[in-house]
């Protein structure tokens, strides 16, 4: 099974990778981050539901302690060839094996890194590896700096992006097929997640949102179909998945006839969502995004009926979450860099009138203007 980059790729994000461990006077970093795991080694696996930690030392030498489901997995997909096992057994202490092989990487007495922030790192091994380490070594939070390394794309994780895009605009327009009054939700989530499938896609990090009805104005997947109305509408938020890179779009659509509170709110979430996209360039910030969407919302009166969000970057996430980091809010002092991939959503919901709109799609941040990875348009689409 081929890795999805080149050597050379992989080398040269862990050589970054391991500068800013000595700009940050680190001596290992632990990592918990299935992300992290990926982007820097290529090795692919939901195994890091369970205790596992790769370790990559400040002189790039990387070892990678997992389960032995995950043996195989790490050999065939990733550049780790230092692979050791904890085996499962009703008084294991995977925390305990990490410090003696730790031990063996001199790493006594020295500062390490950890991925704290990370889902593969509950709260009773993180009290674990704690205890596990204290009086051993000096641990420091080190969650955001791989991240920070993941937000500014190379040219051939562009390309990957550049494949999610065209399969979400697959799903869009599977699901504009399918959609209209009598159609039920299950049979347009399999044509979206079909199309995406058949262009050779994955899995996304999180489930599809689909809602109709005062479902529509719900920003979560839940469960449970339901059949279209003759007069209906229908929220769907998705993305395209190629290599784990994500691309993502968010619609709402009028079933049978858009009523005039859709339109009117669907200029007001295309005005927003064009401000936001104006603001994705060199030298603004993710706050400055947001306060744009703020500004146009607030203006149309539509203050009370949007979030306190409006997008976040896209990258290479596992499950349970596509959203990666960093978030577009208010006051977010993180600036834009060309590489850097963001979805814009603008959601109003208007709970009084039980009426919904959402706008959304994924932008490239570049040296001038932002580049939409979707081809499909902007306009209100009724089935």
């Amino acid at each position: 099974m081929p890795l999805h980059f080149s050597n050379a790729e992989l080398t040269g994000r862990r050589d970054r990778t391991c500068g800013l461990l000595a700009e940050a006077g680190l001596d290992g970093l632990l990592m918990f981050r299935q992300e992290s795991m990926y982007y820097l080694t290529g090795y692919d696996t939901f195994g890091y539901v369970y205790f596992q930690c790769l370790y990559l030392g400040a002189d790039g030498r990387t070892m990678l302690l997992t389960r032995s489901a995950d043996l195989r997995q790490a050999e065939q997909t990733s550049m780790v060839k230092d692979v050791r096992i904890w085996v499962d057994r009703p008084d294991t202490n995977p925390a305990v094996e990490l410090r003696e092989i730790l031990r063996e990487f001199g790493c006594a007495g020295k500062k390490l890194g950890v991925e704290y922030e990370a889902y593969g790192l509950t709260a009773a091994n993180g009290k674990r590896l704690d205890a596990a380490l204290d009086g051993f070594c000096t641990l420091e939070d080190a969650s955001t700096l791989v991240s920070r390394l993941r937000v500014v794309k190379s040219p051939a994780e562009i390309a990957c992006v550049r494949e999610a895009a065209a399969l979400a605009d697959a799903a869009w327009q599977a699901a504009l097929d399918t959609a209209g009054p009598g159609a039920f939700e299950g049979d347009i989530l399999a044509a979206m997640h079909g199309a995406i499938f058949r262009g050779g896609g994955d899995d996304p990090a999180n489930e599809f949102i689909i809602g109709s009805g005062q479902g529509a104005l719900l920003c979560r997947y839940f469960s449970g179909r339901r059949t279209l109305d003759p007069r209906d509408q229908l929220t769907l938020e998705w993305a395209g998945t190629w290599r784990h890179y994500h691309a993502a779009m968010m619609r709402t659509v009028p079933i049978g006839a858009a009523q005039p509170l859709h339109r009117e709110m669907h200029k007001v979430a295309e005005d927003a969502l064009l401000a936001v996209e104006d603001c994705l360039r060199p030298g603004k910030t993710y706050g400055e995004a947001f306060d744009a969407h703020g500004r146009v919302m607030d203006a149309a009166g539509y203050q009370a009926h949007r979030l306190n969000a409006c997008g976040y970057s896209l990258g290479t996430t596992f499950a349970p979450n596509w959203m990666d980091w960093p978030m577009l809010y208010h006051g977010n002092p993180v600036p834009f860099e060309a590489g850097m991939v963001v979805f814009c959503h603008m959601i109003l919901f208007n709970s009084e009138a039980g009426v919904a709109m959402t706008l959304g799609r994924t932008s490239l941040v570049t040296e001038g203007a932002p580049e939409s990875l979707s081809k499909a348009g902007l306009a209100l689409e009724t089935r």
